[in-house]
């Protein structure tokens, strides 16, 4: 089984910054991120393969990138210049198969997620 554990939620103002973290049990195909706002549906934001290859949606690019530490199975998303819109519950996932930027909120493994909110 995998694990994985969030880290770096709290609350910023417009236009700051954040920086999330996920530490997986096991470095497995892909790793990513998707978020839920109250009332809206879960949205992929974010995915990282294996070999380095990044996605992230066109609403956060330029704002939003990732970046790993894969001596300690970390991968990071650092989200600058933060919009109300970005308020959500942040989740990691991790797949094995299924490793595409929109099937991140269905990957096999998730953390418990971390929230960001931005007023």
């Amino acid at each position: 089984d995998v694990q994985l554990v969030e880290s770096g939620g709290g609350s910023a103002q417009v236009g700051g910054s954040l920086k999330l973290a996920c530490t997986a049990s096991v470095r497995t195909k892909c790793m990513g991120w998707f978020r839920q706002a109250p009332g809206k549906q879960r949205e992929g934001v974010a995915l990282q393969l294996v070999g380095g290859t990044t996605y992230i949606i066109d609403s956060v690019k330029g704002r939003f990138s990732l970046s790993n530490d894969n001596d300690r199975n970390t991968m990071y998303l650092q989200m600058n210049s933060l919009k109300p819109e970005d308020t959500a519950m942040y989740y990691c996932a991790a797949d094995w198969w299924t490793c595409r930027l929109q099937y991140v909120a269905d990957f096999a493994y998730r953390g418990r997620g971390t929230q960001v909110t931005v007023s």
